[in-house]
């Protein structure tokens, strides 16, 4: 059988479509999640329900015309409802949202995520987009899910700004600091997929991708991961998983590779 080829952002959008479920909602921030929500979609979870930030309850974007961000027109084709930035945010409060699906510039060992600034936030070395929605997401959505590209100036011990909120300090700290559900369930990245220890709540390595070893994502990582007692290993991406990706972004503006 012939070994497909893909690159590492492919990988980590297919692996964070596996996760969404058929008949769930999840409210999808910009960039890979924002492709990995459509191409569950397209793929095993057609009822899958889509939110953004713009207010869009359930779009259907069409293949090689990706919205840019999750505030654009593009992002509301066919959508069942548009609603006030205000009120789509309070969705999630009441419960009715199953997964936040977000990125970030830094993820540390307890999930929190950084996508404001590289360095002191007096005087950063790089600005970043902000939050948006990030905040709100990570705070109330039931579930979040986080992916990225995996790289040791990525996975830092501590994140340069708490943008969006995991685990804290880890322990009950995000529960004592009044955020009493959700919290990180899984980051995904090129090299495997991430759970977190349900006492310390410190990032947990529980999967790994085809070709990858422990020592290499230990290599990657810039804090102790742990291991968990049975790592397992993915089943690549089937050609359907890529087609259907492929068409979705022909041009690459969401699964081109990054350089390592």
């Amino acid at each position: 059988m012939t070994k497909l080829a893909y690159n590492t952002a492919e990988l980590a959008i297919v692996m964070s479509a596996r996760i969404l479920e058929d008949r769930k909602t999840v409210f999808g921030g910009a960039g890979m999640p924002l492709i990995s929500c459509i191409l569950a979609q397209k793929t095993h979870a057609p009822r899958l329900t889509i939110l953004f930030d713009g207010g869009v309850i359930g779009p259907l974007v069409e293949p090689a015309k990706l919205p840019p961000s999750t505030n654009e027109q593009r992002a509301a084709r066919r959508a069942n409802m548009l609603l006030s930035i205000t009120d789509i945010l309070l969705l999630q409060q009441r419960g009715y949202v199953d997964y936040g699906f977000l990125g970030g510039a830094q993820v540390d060992q307890y999930g929190n995520l950084n996508s404001s600034c590289i360095g002191d936030p007096d005087h950063p070395k790089v600005r970043l987009p902000g939050t948006g929605g990030a905040n709100d997401i990570a705070s109330l959505a039931s579930k979040t899910l986080v992916t990225m590209h995996h790289e040791k100036k990525r996975f830092v011990e501590k994140v340069d700004f708490v943008t969006s909120p995991g685990y804290l300090q880890g322990g009950d700290s995000r529960e004592k600091a009044g955020l009493i559900v959700g919290g990180v369930y899984k980051v995904i990245t090129h090299l495997g997929l991430f759970g977190f220890d349900k006492k310390s709540r410190k990032m947990r390595l529980e999967a790994l991708h085809t070709g990858v070893s422990v020592e290499e994502v230990k290599a990657r990582t810039g804090f102790e991961l742990i291991i968990a007692e049975d790592v397992r290993y993915t089943k690549p991406p089937t050609e359907e998983e890529l087609g259907i990706l492929r068409k979705l972004d022909p041009e690459q503006r969401y699964t081109r590779a990054r350089e390592e």
